[in-house]
């Protein structure tokens, strides 16, 4: 059995050391690849964090594992994918002069905003930490969907709620976001 299936294992069953562990390989790894795209050496960001998340989990999973390992994983990495990227985007702009400071405008994978809608990583961060102060399992919702990729199901079985919550939630999430993010 590989080490990341032991920490999936051990998350899954409840060990908050495996699931802290878990987390801060996500972490690291998410660290490393996003450092060059931050950097603007690469366009790997503007495919979105879902597919960078997956590229992540394909390799550190170094066998195949079941959809629940694979659930707690991308539950663990949306939180770190959330982290990195906001991360990033503030080193790099503290890097900069005020004059050259950009957003980073991630594709919308998953949102489904109209067209010429984009997704400022910061922005987006300011509106999740408000969100978790008043509704936290609607920001849970987001980072889920948005930056693991996870289906309603899935969501659903990370955040041990029926499907019908998590629709529920979404919808009104999505829709909150896109006033108040989109540019």
């Amino acid at each position: 059995m590989s080490e990341m299936t032991s920490l999936l294992d051990g998350a899954r069953n409840g060990n908050a050391e495996a699931r802290d562990a878990l987390r801060w390989v996500a972490y690291q790894e998410l660290r490393e690849m996003t450092h060059s795209d931050m950097n603007g050496e690469s366009p790997r960001l503007s495919t979105g964090p879902t597919m960078l998340l997956r590229d992540i989990w394909g390799r550190l999973s170094g066998d195949v594992l079941d959809a629940d390992r694979r659930r707690h994983f991308m539950g663990a990495g949306a939180q770190a994918m959330r982290r990195v990227l906001v991360e990033g985007v503030r080193v790099r702009n503290a890097r900069r002069s005020a004059a050259r400071r950009e957003p980073l405008y991630l594709r919308d994978e998953v949102f489904e905003f109209p067209v010429g809608v984009e997704i400022d990583v910061l922005e987006l961060e300011r509106v999740l930490v408000e969100l978790e102060a008043f509704k936290p399992r609607l920001a849970r919702v987001v980072e889920l969907r948005y930056f693991a990729g996870l289906g309603i199901q899935e969501t659903a079985a990370v955040l041990g709620v029926v499907p019908a919550t998590v629709r529920r939630d979404w919808t009104f999430a999505r829709g909150d976001l896109c006033e108040r993010v989109g540019h």
